[in-house]
């Protein structure tokens, strides 16, 4: 198994998921199998945040901005599906935007918004964006399938950063994976409760959730495809000469983490660190480039500072 993951900035649009299902076919050449974790399209999770702000203060706060998502989503599905299957898919599209906005209108009328109903909200995000990615996929790989994460990443109830039960959650990925088969197309971010409450991972979930997937399966290596060229020296905005680095240690990666860099955060690492499955770090928009790999060999180059915060 070899699994890879593409943030927000990978699958903003759908000329960016035509380029993600290239990284895949390439992917399916070198390995016999491949499961896909995909994030919320770029920047959705943020405005579904200030939806469900927006709905605290009333229903007509939210009605014009709404119309903004729906339209995003349906253009998705026109540019990555055929004319052929495009009914069902936007029907499908269409009925899970009809739940959000039932559920922020419900918000809007009682003005008050829990953990729960927020992790239900923003769920929305790479539930959809995962079932567009996977029809549209079915383009380049036919056996490509939706596969929501809810049905076999189980937490506790700490909504906005639960806590996953590996014991559980190592089993049923096992099953599902070995039950279901086919290149499946992951949500990421999101889990659930053993009562069927949608839960989110916090900080950085869909790389958590590619981690979490990545070790139950025992998997080849994991991919963390975004928009850098990897784990870099120092922030580039600030350091003009900063560069990517080739390799890092687990620990190094969360030290790096620990004082500032944004790329890779310590609990993605470790799942995958304690079965060594090392962990690439890769940029969507130069799929040629090596990019940085972390695993629990040190490098031996010349460099002997990884960064500076």
């Amino acid at each position: 198994m070899y699994v890879l993951k593409f943030g927000g900035s990978s699958v903003a649009n759908a000329e960016r998921i035509k380029g993600v299902a290239e990284i895949v076919v390439s992917a399916k050449k070198k390995h016999k199998q491949v499961a896909v974790v995909i994030s919320a399209l770029g920047g959705v999770t943020d405005e579904l945040i200030a939806h469900t702000n927006g709905a605290l203060q009333g229903e007509e706060n939210i009605k014009e901005t709404f119309k903004k998502v729906e339209t995003r989503h349906y253009e998705a599905v026109k540019a990555l599906v055929p004319v052929q299957r495009q009914t069902q898919v936007l029907g499908n599209v269409v009925h899970t935007l009809n739940q959000l906005y039932d559920i922020l209108k419900g918000i809007s009328l009682i003005r008050e918004v829990s953990p729960k109903t927020h992790d239900l909200v923003i769920s929305f995000g790479e539930r959809l964006s995962a079932y567009i990615v996977s029809e549209g996929l079915k383009e380049y790989v036919k056996d490509a399938a939706f596969a929501d994460a809810r049905q076999f990443i189980k937490t506790n109830g700490d909504f906005g950063n639960a806590k996953v039960n590996f014991s559980k959650t190592n089993k049923l990925i096992r099953e599902y994976f070995a039950n279901t088969k086919g290149t499946h197309v992951v949500t990421g971010f999101i889990a659930s409760t053993d009562n069927g409450d949608t839960t989110t991972l916090g900080r950085s979930g869909s790389d958590y959730t590619a981690s979490i997937v990545g070790a139950a399966l025992k998997a080849e290596a994991i991919e963390i495809w975004t928009d850098v060229d990897g784990i870099l020296t120092a922030d580039p905005r600030k350091v003009a000469q900063a560069f990517p680095l080739k390799q890092v240690t687990y620990e190094e990666a969360m030290e790096l983490s620990h004082f500032g860099a944004k790329v890779i955060f310590p609990a993605t690492m470790q799942p995958a660190m304690a079965l060594k499955i090392p962990i690439w770090v890769k940029n969507t928009f130069k799929p040629e480039y090596e990019g940085t790999i972390i695993s629990h060999k040190a490098s031996a180059d010349d460099h002997p500072v990884k960064g500076i915060s």
